[in-house]
């Protein structure tokens, strides 16, 4: 095979293209990524550390808060205390705190739900703070208010046991003169007994014509006349004075007449029957004659008659009468 040279074409001449500039995209890129990395990376070391700094802070406030808590409920524990003191040292300590037990109660009770709050802010235990402290105010002006109730009772004390000494020195003068008294009373007493004088005692016999006869005859008695003088006596007061006579009859027994008997005690302490009692209206510091008749009621017999006069409790005359047989015993 046979190659023929053809003439070579007049062709222009082609000026070579531009050489591009062959950028590094690539490069680029990942600069841009590693950039982004690492600012991403800062900002979690960043944001890491800024929220280790806050947990430090809240736990650093978080021990604040418990440490002032501890602080809080130590100081309310001993102001509780103090009060547990003074009502068991003292009884007018315990009543004068139980007339303001409501508003111990009420602080106690505010201080307390602030401590148990576990997001207690710091102003609420500022505000627990105060409260303490009002509290512990409070028991100061009750100590101070207790002192002076003791100071008042040991002056009360004292004033009481001057009292009762001059009463008792007043006591011991005045039983002394009621002592005095008893006894000049008792003496007065004694001394204005009045004294029976001139005693006489007559059996009477009674006639037909109302005329009477002295008879010491006991058959032919229907009747005694007693007389006798109650002598001046100038301590015994003016007015009715009871006078008790007495009849025993030969046998012991005493006559009685149911229209003026009556009972007695002497000053030994002895119930007596008296056959009468009389009231006899005597004037202070005179004589005073006393005459009484006493009518039988059953036969007098024969024997030896004891009249006996009391007054005040003593015997104050006596006299003996004797009846005789005759006369119709004959």
């Amino acid at each position: 095979m046979s190659f023929e040279n053809f003439p070579t074409p007049n062709i222009p001449e082609q000026k070579p293209l531009p050489k591009k500039r062959n950028y590094n995209y690539k490069g680029l890129v990942l600069g841009l990524l590693i950039a982004a990395l690492a600012g991403t990376w800062a900002y979690v070391i960043w944001d890491k550390s800024k929220s280790n700094q806050q947990s430090q802070q809240l736990a650093m406030q978080l021990g604040t808060s418990d440490s002032s808590k501890n602080d809080l409920q130590l100081e309310l524990n001993n102001a509780v205390m103090s009060l547990d003191m003074l009502k068991s040292t003292n009884a007018r300590a315990d009543s004068l705190l139980k007339t303001k037990d409501k508003d111990i109660q009420d602080l106690k009770a505010r201080v307390q739900k602030i401590i148990n709050d576990k997001n207690a802010s710091g102003a609420q235990l500022a505000e627990a703070r105060r409260l303490i402290k009002q509290l512990k105010g409070n028991i100061e002006t009750y100590t101070a208010e207790i002192e002076k109730l003791k100071n008042d009772n040991l002056q009360l004390t004292e004033e009481k046991r001057v009292v009762t000494v001059e009463r008792d020195v007043v006591r011991k003068n005045f039983d002394s003169a009621k002592t005095v008294i008893k006894d000049r009373e008792h003496i007065i007493d004694i001394g204005s007994t009045l004294h029976a004088s001139n005693l006489n005692v007559t059996g009477v016999k009674e006639r037909g014509n109302g005329k009477e006869k002295e008879t010491t005859t006991a058959k032919r008695v229907d009747k005694l006349k007693i007389s006798f003088d109650l002598d001046e006596n100038r301590i015994t007061q003016s007015g009715l004075k009871e006078i008790y006579i007495n009849i025993i009859a030969p046998d012991g027994s005493v006559i009685v007449i149911p229209e003026g008997a009556a009972k007695f005690v002497t000053r030994d302490g002895v119930e007596k029957s008296a056959t009468k009692k009389v009231e006899v209206d005597y004037k202070q510091g005179e004589r005073k004659q006393v005459q009484i008749e006493l009518a039988k009621t059953q036969n007098f017999l024969p024997g030896d008659y004891k009249i006996e006069i009391y007054n005040n409790g003593f015997k104050i005359g006596e006299a003996v009468r004797s009846f005789k047989k005759g006369g119709l015993f004959s």
